[in-house]
């Protein structure tokens, strides 16, 4: 049998040998390694991008945009996957993320650039998500842990190719007759293309479709909720904290939070994200514990790309192998844990050691980093940040999917992307917000203990340099570059202290998330996948079972249960569960 027709044709009992595993990775890991690999090339080229489009004290809202359109889609994806079926989603979300990126390399400013990185941001939202929903579904918990060295080579590969390509590509004048930076977004399309033809040859799984209603209203509440207050943490320091415009942010994006809770509570097993999955302890405490660490991650690494381009002047693709250090201590960490998890079945103590080690990378960061600090020691502290992440990312992932029953793995994977992303994309609003509204007051400063020290500095000539830079160097950092280092120095100075505050409050985010980490309740594991226990339950799908708080790992609770608790009638329950098989 062909590893194709292994891959078409599905078990009866629900379980998948090694073989048809790896033939259906094949088409999963290309489009994980499409999400990877734009994040790493973006995050790499922003800078330079940003100075060649004159805005990067704006730089976030690129960012931003992204990630706002992929955390809201992120439940939207994990719902519609768990009624549906994935690959169809898995299909439309790669043609949506190609079709943005192509968009992408039209941009003529830094607001059309974040308005296509919106759009691309709506297929990427699927991308992962939808991934490690799949494996959910085919793989135990406990032996999922063992291709963890398949997930951690595809985001390696793409974490080394990415900063070089993208480095290369940034610096680049033309290429093709196309400015270098455009092709950043042009790379990800013949990559997408490729993933749509391998997904659609191999990916093929069954699916017991279940009809319920669809939370609309619950994803324009997220909407709501979401912008206005991801807006303001990113304008904030332009508008004023208390500025009217900022208030009415903060009011409607309140109105939003109260709206959506209201929402998913009428909306019962239909809501988009249950809230009685907070019920269950392991996963409240997983997601509030994503939240937090989403901020610290995504946060603090977001600056350290530009540590290494405005204050040790590496080009884009240098600073991109800069971040390889960080990227070896993730991949190592998260083998490790892989491979620890599958022999013995114990997870829980991972990513409460993982945020401790965390805490520290950042806070030795926070002590050491300066603009004169050896760039071998910041990137010992870095690979030391990434053996913390590396023990978070896999393992909480594994935990809130071992926490609901098996037919509801796709709502507890996009509950906790989509916590984790919301976690980042706040904190890489403020933490860029934080980062420009000091700097001024830094660069003050150190011009100031730099004229102290060297009077000679304090020249008439000086201090109109001193003035040409400061109105240009927020927008365009590459003009430290062509001025004497002697007189660049302060300004390098100042960026240096501005993040050093970044390095703190990313290690108090890390040490509250260990704090959170150690309520985590004793987890074990399921033996058994969930195509296996749809199978076992003869593809009978009830949202509602097993979801009342009980110890990890303790099986489907019974239908029974979940009809006197919800208050449905009998004759409600059955035409709800009865299903419909589709080919996916």
């Amino acid at each position: 049998m062909s590893n194709a027709t292994a891959a078409k044709t599905a078990p009866v009992s629900g379980e998948y040998t090694h073989r048809q595993i790896l033939t259906i990775l094949t088409g999963l890991l290309l489009g994980m390694f499409l999400a990877a690999l734009d994040q790493t090339i973006v995050s790499t080229a922003i800078p330079r991008i940003a100075n060649e489009l004159h805005g990067l004290s704006i730089q976030a809202w690129v960012t931003t945009a992204y990630l706002i359109t992929s955390t809201i889609t992120t439940p939207i994806y994990g719902k519609l996957g768990d009624l549906y079926g994935r690959k169809k989603l898995f299909i439309f979300a790669i043609g949506v993320f190609i079709t943005g990126s192509a968009m992408c390399s039209f941009a003529t400013s830094m607001y059309e650039l974040a308005a296509f990185r919106a759009f691309q941001g709506i297929g990427a939202g699927g991308l992962m998500t939808l991934v490690l929903a799949i494996i959910g579904d085919l793989v135990p918990p406990r032996e999922r842990a063992k291709y963890t060295g398949y997930f951690m080579a595809t985001f390696g590969t793409s974490s080394v190719l990415g900063p070089v390509v993208g480095g290369f590509l940034a610096q680049t004048n033309s290429f093709l007759g196309v400015t270098g930076w455009r092709w950043v977004f042009l790379v990800n399309v013949p990559i997408g293309i490729l993933a749509l033809f391998v997904v659609s040859a191999t990916l093929h799984l069954p699916h017991t479709r279940r009809e319920a209603r669809i939370d609309w209203w619950g994803a324009v509440a997220l909407v709501v909720a979401l912008v206005p207050l991801l807006t303001v943490a990113e304008q904030g320091r332009t508008w004023g904290w208390g500025s009217v415009t900022s208030m009415a942010c903060y009011v409607i994006g309140v109105i939003g939070v109260a709206a959506f809770v209201w929402i998913e509570h009428v909306m019962g097993a239909d809501a988009l994200i249950p809230l009685r999955i907070f019920k269950i302890r392991a996963a409240s405490v997983t997601i509030v514990a994503s939240v937090i660490v989403g901020m610290g991650m995504f946060g603090g690494i977001t600056v350290l790309p530009l540590y290494m381009q405005i204050v040790h002047g590496a080009s884009p693709m240098t600073s991109g192998l800069m971040m390889l250090p960080m990227v070896a201590g993730m991949m190592i960490a998260s083998i490790v844990s892989g491979l620890i998890t599958a022999s013995t079945g114990r997870i829980r103590g991972f990513p409460i050691l993982g945020t401790l080690v965390a805490t520290a990378g950042m806070a030795l960061l926070w002590l050491f980093v300066t603009a004169d600090t050896s760039l071998v020691l910041v990137m010992l502290m870095m690979f030391l940040v990434g053996l913390g992440l590396g023990n978070c990312m896999q393992p909480l992932t594994l935990i809130v999917q071992n926490a609901v029953p098996p037919q509801e793995i796709g709502v507890a994977t996009s509950a906790a992307t989509f916590f984790r992303q919301t976690g980042g994309t706040i904190g890489v609003a403020v933490f860029l917000s934080i980062l420009f509204s000091t700097l001024g007051d830094k660069i003050k400063d150190a011009l100031a203990a730099a004229m102290k020290a060297d009077p000679s500095l304090a020249t008439p000539a000086n201090q109109k340099v001193f003035g040409k830079i400061a109105a240009t160097v927020e927008n365009d950092s590459t003009i430290l570059q062509q001025v004497p280092h002697k007189i660049a120095h302060p300004f390098m100075v100042g960026f240096a202290d501005s993040m050093d505050l970044i390095f703190l409050c990313a290690a108090v985010l890390m040490f509250i998330a260990f704090l959170v980490l150690l309520l985590m309740p004793p987890v074990e594991l399921r033996a058994q996948s969930a195509q296996a226990a749809a199978a076992a339950e003869g593809g009978a799908e009830d949202p509602g079972e097993g979801l009342e708080p009980e110890p990890v790992g303790v099986g489907a609770g019974t239908a029974g249960r979940h009809i006197a608790e919800s208050g449905d009638t009998l004759s409600e329950v059955d035409e709800s569960l009865s299903p419909r098989h589709s080919a996916d």
